[in-house]
């Protein structure tokens, strides 16, 4: 699948089958058709979605440590090698090009901005407004100036408009140093846009994190494809694997860009295959219980996750379902 991915005459496109995006008139059947014939689920009760202390190391873990905190959706701080690194930060009130509107948090950030430890690395998967936050850019930007950005392609010039100086774009299978850590970008099945103009003049990704012999693997946003295996066996055998669980239903609407729980599932278990170690490692939902994006009840996707990971024979104690805040080390 090398190159296939670059669509001709530039930006890029899903490159397997079944990965081609919906028309308009599917986004407005599913807006306007569905809301009279399809109610979605209600929204959940108020203090659903707990908050934690987290209780990462500060201002940094011991090399051969690694810890996972939940700020929210697909917002972790990661400690490995050494190296503090957060994943598509958000930490604004709404994911939207206005601040006034837009969906909006239903859980407080899990670790405030002003408690974050020193970032070395901020990881980018794409640009869309729940994962790319304008304002938390520049907030991170001024906070941790040396921090290093790693973008997919196409997005540096965001990054760098916001005054960031140290930021690198990446292709699929590329692979970044930093401090001795080895970052590898990944494929996934997804779709880039912030207008109505510029859809998929940039690339989305998922990003593998190499430390020695101790591995975590951010997928960013996905549908499920046939790459999990060629990540596992490139990248892997990986200690916690960060995977997307919500955001799937109407399931006919976003198939090609977000898996369902069980999805989530079969490509953990992919992502372990070559190296015949599912059984090792820890699997973290992610993309869900955080902001309202589309129609399935908010607490349904982990549930989901947890009876598809029992029904694969997985070990329960390889299951973390993290509340915002949380800290699990590995």
């Amino acid at each position: 699948m090398s190159g296939l991915h670059h669509a001709p005459g530039g930006g890029f496109r899903n490159p397997w089958p079944g990965g081609a995006l919906a028309r308009l008139s599917g986004f407005l059947k599913w807006k306007v058709v569905e809301r009279f014939t399809r109610p979605r689920a209600p929204d959940p009760p108020p203090g659903a979605f707990p908050v934690l202390a987290p209780a990462f190391h500060s201002p940094r873990a011991a090399p051969d440590a690694v810890t996972v905190t939940w700020v929210g959706h697909s917002s972790f701080l990661l400690q490995i090698g050494g190296r503090n690194v957060l994943t598509d930060p958000v930490w604004s009130d709404r994911v939207s090009p206005v601040s006034w509107a837009g969906p909006r948090r239903w859980a407080a950030p899990g670790i405030p901005f002003d408690a974050l430890p020193p970032i070395d690395v901020v990881l980018q998967s794409h640009n869309h407004y729940d994962h790319l936050d304008d304002a938390t850019v520049r907030r991170l930007i001024v906070a941790h100036p040396r921090a290093q950005w790693l973008v997919p392609l196409g997005l540096p010039a965001f990054v760098a408009a916001r005054g960031g100086t140290t930021v690198t774009e990446h292709d699929w299978w590329d692979v970044a140093e930093s401090g001795g850590v080895t970052f590898g970008c990944a494929p996934a099945q997804h779709f880039s846009a912030r207008g109505f103009t510029d859809r998929n003049r940039t690339l989305w990704c998922g990003w593998a994190i190499v430390a020695g012999k101790r591995r975590i693997f951010f997928a960013g946003d996905s549908g499920y494809h046939p790459e999990f295996a060629a990540i596992g066996a490139r990248f892997g055998p990986f200690d916690v694997s960060l995977l997307p669980v919500g955001a799937y239903d109407p399931r006919w609407f976003m198939r090609p860009v977000h898996m369902n729980p069980e999805e989530a599932v079969r490509a953990y278990r992919d992502l372990h295959a070559a190296h015949d170690s599912a059984a090792r490692g820890a699997f973290v939902p992610m993309h869900w219980g955080t902001f309202r994006l589309t129609d399935e009840p908010m607490t349904e996707p982990p549930e989901r996750a947890a009876r598809a990971w029992r029904e694969a024979g997985l070990p329960a104690a390889g299951f973390w379902r993290l509340a915002h805040g949380e800290t699990r080390a590995r």
